[in-house]
């Protein structure tokens, strides 16, 4: 269950960090009540996978996920580049969460 919770708290993640943009440095209210929330949905998510898993473990992977997804919607969503470089850069990072998935 920790997994599951880790996982819900690093897609929050990504969902605060994409909500960043559409706040506007927090100048419209209902993106940046939406960021807010999900802001700390995440970090009470992530604390409560702490109380089982690894702290080193669980939060590099919280981290991973949230830049994985974020670079992904940034792809997506804004247009950013998606050369190799950065996609290989992105895929250590996917090698990395899965290691230390695996070493848990």
């Amino acid at each position: 269950m920790a997994w599951f919770t880790l996982l819900l708290a690093g897609l929050l993640e990504i969902g605060w960090a994409i909500g960043l943009k559409y706040t506007e440095g927090f100048t419209r209210l209902w993106p940046s009540v939406a960021t807010l929330a999900s802001m700390l949905a995440s970090l009470l998510l992530l604390a409560s996978a702490l109380r089982t898993l690894p702290l080193g473990t669980a939060y590099a992977i919280w981290t991973g996920i949230g830049a994985v997804g974020t670079v992904a919607l940034g792809i997506i969503l804004f247009g950013e580049p998606a050369g190799a470089g950065r996609l290989i850069c992105v895929g250590l990072i996917v090698a990395g969460i899965a290691g230390l998935k695996l070493l848990a």
